[in-house]
């Protein structure tokens, strides 16, 4: 199956109205798509209700964005609730490789690159920074943990925070 994707007017798309999901990071969100461009288009049924992506579809409102790329799922009613719930759970059960992470940060770094388009807010990012500088190299201190960041889980990507 290949996937198409279209590029439709935004006033055209739906909000699903029983998304279970809160959108409380909106801003993160439209700073990526600012940055990054629309990597991932808004998944949406045929009469074009939002399925996956209300995050992406309020960012795009508030970057005053006039078409959107959208994916156009050919599930049933109860396949598009089900991966609707899915696509945020499975997100969530996910954690960070914190020592790949610093890696990754460190090299975005390096390369001076504005580590704040990972998604991480400035208060993380000087948790994991100040962590990652102290020359210890044997302390404990030095690693980067779960306790680091706000929410338990956050996309670098997207900036979604999971609960």
């Amino acid at each position: 199956m290949i996937m198409q994707i279209e590029i439709v007017d935004i006033n055209k798309i739906v909000p699903y109205i029983n998304n279970p999901r809160k959108n409380t990071n909106i801003d993160k969100v439209a700073s990526s798509i600012k940055e990054f461009g629309f990597q991932q288009p808004i998944v949406v049924d045929k009469n074009y209700t939002i399925i996956v992506g209300h995050s992406r579809f309020e960012a795009a409102k508030k970057l005053d964005l006039k078409e959107v790329p959208v994916q156009i799922a050919d599930l049933t009613e109860n396949q598009s609730k089900a991966y609707r719930i899915a696509d945020n759970k499975v997100a969530q059960d996910n954690y960070w490789d914190f020592e790949k992470l610093q890696i990754e940060l460190d090299s975005i770094l390096e390369n001076n690159y504005e580590l704040i388009n990972t998604g991480f807010d400035s208060d993380e990012l000087d948790n994991l920074l100040n962590k990652n500088s102290k020359t210890d190299d044997n302390s404990k201190d030095s690693e980067i943990n779960e306790s680091d960041l706000k929410g338990s889980k956050q996309c670098p990507s997207c900036g979604y925070e999971f609960d």
